[in-house]
């Protein structure tokens, strides 16, 4: 195999273990709530994801097919806990309020 054949998926494995590392810290920033680091998370994923637009190998094999796997595992991981920090969030807000649904969007009345 040539360097040329071979650099695509070096390229596309390198770029979803840097997507790997930027989950990991959104990960540990929701945990913490850093929001600052949430920002700079989803400017990185952002980044990586033209990355990853751009290296698009005509065949994947298993090494970028697992990292594929974490990738998508990380990322539904992290959009559970966004969810349930929301849901707590909004659950607080009510309570505070003592006014149940204040902070959600009104509902569409069905005629």
């Amino acid at each position: 195999m040539t360097a040329e054949t071979s650099s695509p998926a070096l390229s596309l494995a390198e770029s979803l273990r840097q997507m790997l590392a930027v989950l990991e810290t959104e990960r540990q920033a929701l945990a913490a709530m850093d929001v600052d680091a949430l920002v700079l998370c989803t400017g990185s994923k952002s980044a990586l994801l033209s990355e990853l637009e751009d290296c698009r190998p005509p065949v994947i094999d298993a090494e970028c097919r697992s990292l594929l796997e974490a990738a998508r595992h990380q990322n539904e991981v992290n959009r559970k806990i966004r969810n349930l920090l929301a849901a707590n969030v909004a659950a607080r807000l009510d309570a505070l309020t003592r006014q149940p649904g204040l902070y959600r969007a009104p509902q569409a009345r069905i005629a």
